[in-house]
């Protein structure tokens, strides 16, 4: 992705330590209000980073606390782009989600839950193995102004 000269970019080292993700959450809240997103879009984007976060400390790291948490979040005229990225062994592939009634009627699961929430939070979300083995999601969120 081709920077844009008004980019705004922030990056968190984070240890895999749950609590840890409400650092990333406050500094992507901060970000966004710089760039005048609503306060809705705020709360999603707020969720989903939490969620992208709290995956790659249990998934990807194994709550090893010398694993970080690389979490880079930049801010254009058009969009939100974060990316959260683990030292682990990545995700060979996702988990399919078994559906709501399915987990609660067949006590099911709930492996999924968390990607298909950040799927519904944010307009694009990818996956994808970095060179060291460990694992990146990018989340997108289109700026409406």
């Amino acid at each position: 992705m081709k920077q844009a000269l008004n980019e705004q970019t922030v990056e968190l080292n984070l240890p895999s330590k749950m609590g840890y993700e409400r650092v990333a959450m406050a500094s992507l809240a901060a970000l966004a209000k710089i760039g005048g997103l609503p306060s809705a879009r705020i709360e999603d984007m707020k969720s989903a980073v939490a969620e992208a976060c709290i995956n790659a400390m249990q998934h990807g790291n194994k709550w090893r606390l010398e694993s970080r948490v690389i979490v880079n979040m930049s801010l254009s005229d058009d969009r939100v782009v974060i990316s959260v990225t683990d030292q682990g062994n990545g995700v060979p592939e996702l988990p399919e989600y078994p559906g709501i009634s399915k987990i609660i009627e067949d006590n099911a699961s709930p492996r999924g839950l968390g990607v298909f929430m950040i799927q519904h939070l944010v307009d694009e979300v990818r996956f994808n193995q970095t060179d060291n083995g460990g694992h990146k999601m990018i989340m997108e969120i289109k700026l409406i102004k």
